[in-house]
């Protein structure tokens, strides 16, 4: 309590020589009345609740989490050694802490009206959202002949946190992205694109991309500090003019209508060879087979010419003479079976070697004869 209040009530308590008029009261009755509020409360209380308000009002401290950075500001000059995370203490109206992020972007650089993405959809142009993702229109730039080609691209990038302080001294701290991503990306995609025509970028898809990603990398990595560490560059999707895009499957119905009739005059083509194929192997078949049997026919010839001439060696006089005893012998037996039979011989009057039966009135008289 303060003590012009204290020495207030002493003077309302009787016998202090105070100029009021109370009554005279019995001095255990004055003890007990007043002598609990004359103690004076102390003064270092005060102090704590006064450091408590201006703590409270001006608010001295903040609180860096995971995934950011602090840049103390003393007077207008940055601190070039960024703040981690924790609680950090600073002197209001003389310094001021800037929280910056230090996670993963991404830019998508789309005309799409929607990216579904992170469990929603998010904003049109430039809208950041709190997992790091930012919205672009696509990229519009000319090719070779001046036609408006639109690129879609998905960029992914950190800040530097070791760097950030001077980066964001230097680009600022709401435009450094546009300075060192978006002018850097743009800058890079119109060099790439404006080498090729419109038609011919679907089939070079792959090495613009390449190029692409190459060239925007080597652009961040070349700035003082390197600012930015750059994760990926990906091509999404090339958008081309609706009338080139209209000539493009043109030629392309063109061209699979010509694979069509190239692929049915192969199947034609593997068709006849496979038919002329068969052909051949019919033919040799038959040749092997005749050749077979002439072959079969020769040795049976030779085989018999053979068994010929060893026959015709081994004939004798003796050896025919024998012969026809034995046939004639045959013949006897025979006609004492059969006494109508004819015996033909054979011309010389060699050894007869055919008999028939002879049972008719004329084949008898000519055999009596």
């Amino acid at each position: 309590m303060p003590a012009d209040m204290n020495d207030y009530f002493k003077k309302k308590q009787p016998g202090n020589g105070g100029n009021n008029k109370t009554p005279n009261r019995p001095q255990s009755q004055n003890a007990n009345s007043g002598g609990g509020g004359g103690k004076a409360l102390p003064s270092w209380l005060f102090v704590a609740l006064a450091i408590i308000i201006a703590a409270v009002f001006f608010k001295p401290f903040t609180i860096i989490n995971s995934g950011e950075v602090g840049i103390k500001v003393n007077t207008g000059k940055f601190n070039e050694k960024p703040l981690n995370a924790g609680l950090h203490f600073y002197i209001p109206m003389l310094q001021k802490i800037i929280t910056v992020n230090t996670k993963i972007k991404q830019i998508i650089y789309s005309n799409e009206n929607n990216v579904v993405g992170g469990g929603g959809q998010y904003k049109r142009l430039n809208d950041i959202q709190d997992d790091g993702l930012i919205r672009n229109n696509a990229i519009p730039v000319l090719d070779k002949r001046g036609l408006t080609v639109h690129i879609d691209l998905a960029v992914q990038y950190q800040l530097r946190p070791e760097s950030a302080p001077k980066t964001i001294e230097r680009w600022g701290l709401h435009t450094w992205e546009e300075k060192i991503i978006n002018s850097k990306v743009r800058e890079v995609v119109r060099d790439v694109i404006g080498k090729y025509a419109a038609e011919k970028l679907p089939e070079m898809r792959n090495e613009i991309a390449t190029a692409i990603q190459t060239k925007v990398t080597q652009k961040v990595q070349a700035l003082d500090g390197k600012p930015v560490v750059l994760s990926a560059v990906e091509l999404r999707n090339i958008v081309l003019p609706v009338k080139i895009r209209e000539k493009i499957e043109q030629l392309q119905a063109e061209k699979q209508n010509v694979n069509i009739a190239e692929q049915q005059k192969e199947r034609a083509k593997q068709e006849a060879q496979k038919n002329a194929e068969i052909a051949r192997g019919e033919a040799e078949r038959n040749r092997i087979v005749a050749q077979g049997q002439a072959d079969k026919i020769r040795i049976e010839a030779e085989e018999q010419a053979k068994a010929n001439s060893l026959i015709s060696a081994s004939l004798t006089n003796e050896l025919l003479q024998l012969e026809q005893i034995k046939t004639q012998a045959k013949f006897n037996e025979a006609l004492k079976v059969n006494k109508d039979a004819q015996i033909f011989l054979t011309p010389g009057g060699a050894v007869p070697n055919i008999w028939v039966d002879a049972k008719g009135k004329e084949q008898k008289a000519i055999s009596a004869q």
